[in-house]
């Protein structure tokens, strides 16, 4: 089978700048850029078998497909009750949906979920502002309608020797707490292939707008400058990746879907120019 097809891919870009003086003393500008992309399947040559929820037709190249949870297992009689599921699982698993009915939980109950990997919106804006003589200069950057999914396999607690997350130690299922929305199924020291499929379970909004920079200094005025025999003398306190809004919490999210990998650092500078 040969993988013909169309695409459409669809955008807005768009950038913009305003300068502007008040005064002498008060000038600003200000910068801004944003972008929208959607790239859709058209039409694609798939196989007769595909089932039609699983069928890449109207759906965006980069969103991901995966089984719908409905929480984890809360007891034995529930997971008696359920429709069949592939591998070892009991209470505490994660439980999915049969979406065609057919009693077994296998690859035809997989659906397209969330947003694509691939940002549909990335933008930034930027400012410097100056005021006699005192600098402010900001810049940030974002971007929306993205998802990720949190790597089970990568983060799991004891496999390996590895530690445990604070987040799975704070909320995990146990017997005492057979909460079927915990973050984090029955612990094992094994990696449970049923809990580490695809879905929506592990599904996270990868939205977020990020502080990328900023910085404050000051400027001595000239002819107090030339008493201290300089041309010029600036002090600036600076950072980079100073804040993030998001609504995933656990780690930054811009890690994606391991949060064990190596986070962006935030960075202070202060420091002092001289110019003689």
């Amino acid at each position: 089978l040969d993988n013909i097809g169309k695409v459409r891919s669809r955008g807005l870009d768009f950038s913009g700048k305003i300068q502007h003086a008040f005064s002498p003393d008060l000038w600003i500008i200000l910068n801004g850029t944003f972008t929208y992309n959607k790239a859709t399947y058209m039409s694609l040559e798939e196989a007769s078998d595909t089932p039609e929820w699983q069928r890449k037709t109207g759906h965006e190249i980069s969103q991901q497909v995966g089984y719908i949870d409905q929480g984890l297992f809360r007891d034995a009689a529930e997971v008696a009750a359920a429709p069949k599921q592939n591998g070892q699982y009991g209470p505490g698993d994660i439980r999915y949906r049969d979406v065609n009915n057919d009693g077994i939980i296998d690859i035809k109950d997989a659906v397209h979920i969330g947003f694509p990997e691939t940002p549909r919106i990335t933008y930034g804006f930027s400012g410097f502002i100056n005021y006699k003589g005192w600098e402010f200069n900001f810049a940030f950057q974002g971007s929306g309608k993205r998802g990720f999914f949190i790597n089970p396999v990568s983060i799991s607690p004891f496999y390996g020797g590895r530690n445990v997350l604070q987040a799975i130690a704070d909320d995990h299922w146990t017997e005492e707490n057979q909460d079927p929305y915990a973050f984090w199924p029955r612990l094992s020291t094994q990696i449970e292939e049923n809990n580490s499929q695809k879905s929506t379970w592990w599904m996270r909004n990868g939205a977020f707008l990020r502080l990328k920079s900023a910085e404050i200094g000051y400027s001595l005025p000239k002819e107090v400058c030339r008493k201290l025999y300089l041309s010029n003398l600036r002090v600036y306190l600076s950072g980079t990746n100073l804040l993030t809004f998001s609504k995933f919490k656990l780690w930054d999210v811009e890690m994606g879907g391991n949060g064990l990998g190596y986070p962006i650092q935030r960075v202070y500078n202060v420091g002092v120019q001289l110019d003689f």
